[in-house]
């Protein structure tokens, strides 16, 4: 088999049925992607549902690479850390399992790369899957953008939609397993992960040709409260972490306390659940920040999982 053009990299625990309708979208997409050689990565993280019968089924209906790993440890980033092993594509791409590809998503892809100056860090677009889920974890713009190198690279991308060529990883290395799903820090694995690239000069690119749909599923305002604490809950660790390495994080640091005035001059009403937006932002960052320091200073990022 010619070596793969694409690693599409896709870490799932324990969603059977958002699995099933996101690699249905996987086959579409790579059959439509005419003369690209695509493999796929499947990391199951520990499921305890129908996950592993699923997963190997459609493997074995594929006419492309699929490669299966388990990594029952759980965390998100250390799941991708699992798969990233077994990588051989030029590109390598991530989404979640419950993202929907369109069927041009593979040769927007590699368009796009083809286009970059560069080493690159390309994001695609996000849409809400279901008009019934709240509007959150989505990526809305419809221009492409490049992210200015003193910028802090929070949300510019995001991880279930996001790719990097083969060079990338070998230089920046692997996802922190502290942060993330189902780790200590809970999220900010990818913005960590574009810190230190952008850090080294790699660009940061968006581009809203390489589209996913996002069924969440999230509707109730307890959900996306939750959500919106947690993603604060990371960033206060990833401003822990980078604190003193990267001026970036400082002047977010500072930028986070001089927004709380705006809780009074232009109040966020968009978040039901959450009277003082940039309070409430700030509160979980400092809670995030506090843990680090309790627990996180005095570990290291793991390193790749070896299989």
């Amino acid at each position: 088999m010619d070596k793969a053009a694409v690693t599409l990299l896709i870490c799932t625990r324990n969603r059977c049925a958002s699995l099933a309708a996101t690699l249905a979208s996987v086959s579409r997409a790579v059959s439509a992607a005419e003369g690209i050689a695509v493999e796929v990565i499947l990391v199951d993280n520990g499921s305890t549902d129908a996950t592993p019968g699923l997963i190997a089924q459609w493997r074995a209906e594929q006419p492309f690479r699929v490669i299966s790993v388990e990594e029952p440890r759980p965390g998100l980033a250390r799941a991708r850390n699992r798969g990233l092993v077994h990588r051989a594509g030029d590109i390598v791409a991530m989404t979640d399992d419950d993202c929907i590809l369109h069927p041009d998503y593979v040769p927007n892809l590699v368009a796009a790369f083809a286009k970059a100056p560069g080493p690159a860090i390309i994001g695609g677009r996000i849409l809400l899957g279901n008009p019934a889920d709240l509007p959150v974890t989505v990526k809305l713009e419809d221009h492409p953008m490049v992210a200015p190198p003193g910028m802090f690279p929070g949300g510019f991308v995001m991880g279930a939609n996001l790719a990097f060529g083969a060079d990338v990883l070998a230089a920046v290395g692997p996802f922190d397993e502290r942060f993330g799903a189902g780790a200590p820090f809970v999220a900010a694995e990818d913005t960590d992960f574009l810190l230190r690239a952008s850090r080294l000069g790699i660009a940061l690119l968006y581009d809203p040709l390489i589209v996913v749909d996002h069924h969440h599923g999230r509707r109730e305002i307890r959900d996306e409260t939750r959500v919106l604490a947690g993603y604060a809950f990371g960033d206060g660790a990833l401003y822990a972490k980078h604190l003193f390495n990267d001026k970036r994080v400082r002047r977010m640091v500072l930028t986070d306390v001089c927004d709380l005035r705006l809780d009074v001059l232009r109040p966020v009403t968009t978040h039901a659940g959450v009277r003082r937006f940039y309070l409430f932002r700030l509160f979980h960052k400092a809670r995030g920040f506090l843990s680090y320091w309790r627990r996180g200073s005095a570990e290291t990022g793991s390193p790749v999982s070896q299989p």
